[in-house]
């Protein structure tokens, strides 16, 4: 396994300076400009008693692997300077560092959270299906591990739907809310399937307070691409953070439905600014690529097209307008031509064509975060994943039509608050009986 086997779209080649250790180089758009609320995502803890040896012989040895596939050079000479060892509770999904005279654990608080929440305990093996109870009336959930974390099932117990969307959320504990904007769809009514990633893929970003403990602790981890903690990619290479799209026919077989006639990929992201509500629909950025004409009825004059979409992509988009009334629907065509229409109020799109090597720039400098600076908007058509679910979907039914959904901060910690109010609601209504 090397370095080269990562797929180029997620390569960031950076150096830390030694004499700055904790300064953040990698997720400064997240975590420095929109303030993502990352403090429920991973905890690091200091063990007042070292692991013993059988104890570390039950766990994974990840010291090789992390070591050679992380980006951040500082971590990897950091580490090997000290002569760290990294281990993985593979049932637990803890890392355990040992690092000279001191053992660190980094806790999946988000993961932990999300099943002490639907199953109410932590299982170490496949569950049966079991009732959501209050945390989601009306549905049941199911537990599958694998050696990244886990996946989290949802369903409505008196079947799925065959008319309605599977949700998707690949990236649960990377982006934050995407789950609450999940559980928004299913509350009211608008899915009743869901496949939830509860597994990290090294990107995740550690938040200051647990550099404030490291440093406190003398153990200088840069806080940038976490891959020293959690592996990017699997012992064939492979990224963790594809695995929901290498596993789709299995999730859709074990939830019970048939192919769904559309599936929404739930993704966050950040937009250009703290109040930007324009979500991003993405068609696809890699090929297999989307074919304009076969998008719906298609109408051009000049440089200005006009779809009618066909019945799938329209009722996706009147999903997603509960979210949002800005929509926009982002696709390329080729490795150097693209496409970006504005959604109208009655689910027509109003378009022009993009040219990639000349309109897209990036938002941030030593970051790739596109975007198209004349029109100050994201510009994310779908990657590599987004195409990988794309195969995978047509495996299962060549006509299922997929949308990548990137949604900013903003919506996302606005539906997070309506959830609460719809509890706090909930609850008020039950105590009055």
């Amino acid at each position: 396994m090397t370095v080269a086997q990562i797929p180029p779209l997620f390569l960031n080649r950076f150096e830390v300076d030694s004499s700055a250790p904790f300064q953040r180089y990698l997720n400064r758009l997240e975590v420095e400009i929109a303030a993502e609320d990352y403090q429920e995502l991973l905890r690091v803890e200091r063990l007042w008693r070292p692991l013993t040896g059988p104890v570390c012989e039950r766990m994974v040895d990840l010291t090789e692997r992390l070591l050679m596939i992380t980006q951040n050079q500082y971590n990897r000479q950091m580490l090997q300077q000290k002569g760290a060892r990294i281990y993985l509770d593979r049932e637990a999904y803890r890392v355990y560092f040992h690092l000279q005279n001191q053992w660190l654990c980094f806790v999946p608080v988000w993961r932990e959270g999300i099943l002490r929440r639907f199953l109410r305990y932590l299982p170490s093996s496949k569950t049966d299906w079991h009732s959501c109870q209050t945390e989601l009336p009306g549905f049941e959930c199911r537990y599958l591990p694998d050696e990244a974390g886990g996946t989290l099932l949802l369903r409505h117990r008196d079947g799925v739907s065959p008319d309605q969307p599977l949700l998707t959320a690949a990236h649960g504990p990377y982006d934050p809310h995407t789950f609450e904007v999940m559980l928004f769809f299913l509350r009211s009514g608008k899915a009743s399937a869901a496949v939830v990633n509860l597994g990290y893929s090294g990107r995740e970003p550690l938040t200051d307070t647990n550099v404030q403990r490291l440093r406190l602790w003398e153990c200088p981890l840069n806080p940038s691409n976490l891959d020293v903690v959690f592996p990017y990619t699997d012992e064939e290479g492979l990224p963790y953070s594809y695995k929901t799209e290498r596993h789709l026919g299995t999730f859709v077989r074990t939830l019970g439905m048939k192919p769904p006639p559309l599936i929404i990929d739930i993704h966050g992201c950040v937009g250009t600014g703290p109040e930007d509500q324009r979500l991003m629909v993405g068609l696809g950025g890699m090929p297999p690529f989307p074919v304009l004409e076969k998008l719906g009825e298609l109408t051009r004059r000049g440089s200005v097209f006009h779809l009618k979409p066909q019945a799938r992509l329209r009722q996706g988009l009147g999903l997603l307008r509960d979210l949002s009334d800005e929509l926009y629907v982002q696709f390329c065509s080729s490795l150097s031509e693209g496409y970006q229409f504005f959604v109208l109020g009655r689910l027509q799109l109003l378009g022009r064509k993009v040219d990639l090597k000349r309109e897209v720039g990036s938002l941030l400098d030593g970051e790739e975060r596109s975007y198209l600076p004349d029109e100050h908007i994201r510009w994310l058509p779908g990657a590599g994943a987004n195409a990988l679910q794309r195969v995978e979907a047509g495996l299962i039914d060549p006509n299922i039509q997929c949308l990548h959904v990137e949604i900013p901060t903003f919506v996302r910690q606005k539906i997070r608050l309506h959830l609460k109010e719809l509890a706090i609601n909930e609850s008020l209504d039950s105590s009055s009986l």
